[in-house]
């Protein structure tokens, strides 16, 4: 019997079971069904459209603004962006200047070590190893411990840069007016999914709209330009407190375009957030800063140079975005995947009907029938085998 199985064959038999709770509870699932379908995979996730996840971008920047600083190594100075911007090139990550230490007119030759190099302490010519280096020192030790009034226990003399770098830190930034400078962003951004490309520089043949705009998400949400204040502001924390010491801000760049709306319906949105951990002096760790140096000869022809230990503001921007475009193919397998849920749905009800409900015995009696050769063999025998009340009907001839 177990191998005769194998070789049958089930078909559906529909059957109308007038039960009003399975009832509402199939039209309540189909409904749910249809309004998923529709609501959520269409309209808002847009399951009608091939989407590319993939942007391709490229990023410009300047920065505009002057600033003057007035210090006791070089006095009057007059920053700009050729000054104050690193990299110049104008790439999608850069530093501006807010705050520096100077370390003026350094030449090479040998000078004490500084007394926050620990490993530099000494008290006598033994404790310096001529010819290394401290990890975090300044020069080549001489083997020469150096003593005078203010340090009466000693540091190593090294070969290097003198006088030692100035670490006597500015409490206020130096350049106070950067708070004021503009950040130019342009960005071109292409979808080679749909071979769709932008920017995101405002179509205008306005010639002074880009002269005389600034960044507002309400007044001006497609003016590239940004006022650093505000970039910092907006990112959460206050431009003359991270001015000091310097910080990280990340501007976020964002395109999601519906390119069935049209080319003109697909516009950036930004966002601004600190790329810091904690406050600017919340850690010793805190902050963003390097040292560079610039050269030059005096009348001599020696060469010295001016360091400089720079704080800032480091901005990272990041572009990302999907665009979207109708597409015959994810539409038909979402609606495709919305009627194996209704099968799914039918599938439920049956479950509850033929085996929970109080009727269930009666109900699997007249869904599930089987029929056999026998039976079949059976009806064959009724249809071929003329009735009783045929006969009695049939005419009688007579030749």
């Amino acid at each position: 019997m177990a191998l005769q199985s194998l070789f049958n064959y089930s078909t559906v038999k529909y059957m109308v079971a007038k039960n009003r709770k399975i009832g509402v509870l199939y039209r309540i699932f189909q409904l749910t069904v249809i309004g998923y379908l529709i609501g959520w995979v269409f309209v808002i996730k847009k399951g009608y459209q091939a989407i590319d996840e993939t942007v391709d971008s490229s990023v410009v920047t300047k920065v505009k603004g002057v600033a003057l600083t007035n210090t006791t190594g070089t006095g009057v100075h007059l920053w700009g962006p050729e000054d104050y911007v690193i990299p110049q090139q104008g790439e999608r990550v850069l530093f501006i200047t807010t705050n520096f230490i100077e370390t003026p007119n350094q030449k090479l030759g040998t000078c004490s070590e500084s007394s926050k190099v620990l490993d530099a302490i000494c008290t006598k010519n033994e404790d310096c190893t001529q010819g290394e280096a401290f990890q975090i020192g300044n020069g080549i030790q001489t083997g020469v411990c150096l003593k005078n009034s203010r340090n009466p226990t000693g540091t190593c003399e090294i070969y290097g840069w003198c006088p030692i770098e100035n670490s006597q830190r500015p409490e206020v930034p130096l350049l106070t007016k950067a708070e004021n400078f503009t950040l130019y962003i342009k960005n071109f951004i292409r979808f080679s999914k749909f071979n769709f490309s932008k920017s995101n520089v405002l179509e205008t043949h306005n010639e002074t709209y880009l002269k005389t705009c600034l960044y507002d998400k309400i007044h001006h949400p497609y003016c590239p330009i940004f006022r650093l204040g505000d970039v910092v502001h907006k990112a959460g924390h206050n431009f003359q407190d991270m001015a000091v010491l310097g910080g990280s801000i990340g501007i976020l760049i964002e395109w999601r375009c519906d390119l069935d709306k049209g080319y003109s319906k697909c516009h950036p949105q930004y966002s601004f957030t600190s790329m810091e951990t904690g406050t600017t002096t919340s850690s010793v760790a805190a902050g963003y800063n390097f040292r560079y140096a610039r050269y030059f000869k005096n009348a001599d022809g020696e060469v010295h140079r001016t360091l400089y230990k720079v704080y800032g503001i480091h901005i990272d921007i990041i572009v990302y975005g999907t665009a979207g475009m109708f597409n015959i193919i994810p539409t038909v397998i979402n609606i495709g995947s919305g009627l194996a849920l209704m099968g799914a749905g039918m599938t439920i009800c049956d479950i509850l009907l033929l085996y929970l409900m109080k009727e269930s015995t009666l109900y699997r009696e007249k869904k599930f029938e089987t029929v056999s050769r026998k039976d079949i063999r059976s009806e064959k025998q009724k249809q071929e085998k003329p009735s009783q009340q045929d006969m009695l009907m049939s005419p009688i001839t007579t030749d």
